[in-house]
């Protein structure tokens, strides 16, 4: 059972989460908050695989209530969906940075909807469509003035390759193709180049491939 916390300052939208993500019987909602603060305050107690968090709310918002889950070791294993109507550059930018696992529009299918929850509880990543090619909008502005490739100094030739695919949204299946590597290879390059990084999920791989130039926006 993957046991989640609705944040959102609706309680007509935490009502509609909750019928969805509880529909197929493997999703439990365990608390609910309506303000960034209190959302935090109920993860701490309840620790759930999943958080659903919205972006604007009053008192803490979202990206304030992720970065604060993220850095607290004893949440280790409490990943954030941002799920949100706002598609903005800054918000969905700032939500990945800030260490979330995904983001989401609320228009979502609540099938995707509920897929997307057991993504990220499995410790995948993803971002919709729609959220891609506005990161990668807001990326190509931030890396029209600096890039720094730091990061990628520690890197084998393979390991740069691979990170290069993530960055082109390709999953470890088709990174194993494209490379003529198994999939257990590929995941195993993946589950490295987080090591590596310090960084927890594949949306930041994402994002550093982008920030260092080893993908280049538009290409």
């Amino acid at each position: 059972m993957i046991r989640i916390v609705l944040v959102d300052d609706q309680e007509l939208v935490r009502t509609g989460l909750r019928a969805l993500a509880e529909r197929d019987g493997d999703i439990a909602v365990v608390g609910e908050a309506g303000t960034g603060r209190s959302g935090l305050s109920r993860v701490r107690e309840l620790r759930p695989d999943v958080v659903l968090m919205d972006v604007r709310m009053p008192e803490l918002d979202g990206l304030q209530a992720t970065r604060q889950i993220v850095a607290d070791p004893d949440l280790d294993g409490v990943r954030v969906l941002v799920l949100t109507t706002f598609d903005e550059d800054e918000h969905v930018f700032e939500a990945i940075r800030a260490g979330a696992a995904g983001y989401l529009l609320k228009d979502v299918s609540p099938t995707d909807l509920r897929q997307a929850i057991r993504t990220v509880a499995a410790g995948g990543s993803l971002l919709s469509p729609s959220v891609t090619r506005t990161v990668m909008r807001s990326l190509a502005d931030r890396l029209r003035t600096t890039v720094d490739d730091t990061p990628l100094r520690e890197l084998t030739e393979r390991e740069r390759e691979v990170l290069a695919l993530v960055g082109r949204g390709l999953s470890n299946e088709e990174i194993a193709r494209e490379l003529f590597l198994s999939p257990a290879t590929a995941r195993t390059y993946v589950s490295r180049l987080l090591a590596k990084l310090g960084v927890r999920d594949r949306a930041r791989l994402v994002v550093l491939a982008y920030e260092t130039g080893l993908v280049v926006p538009g290409e």
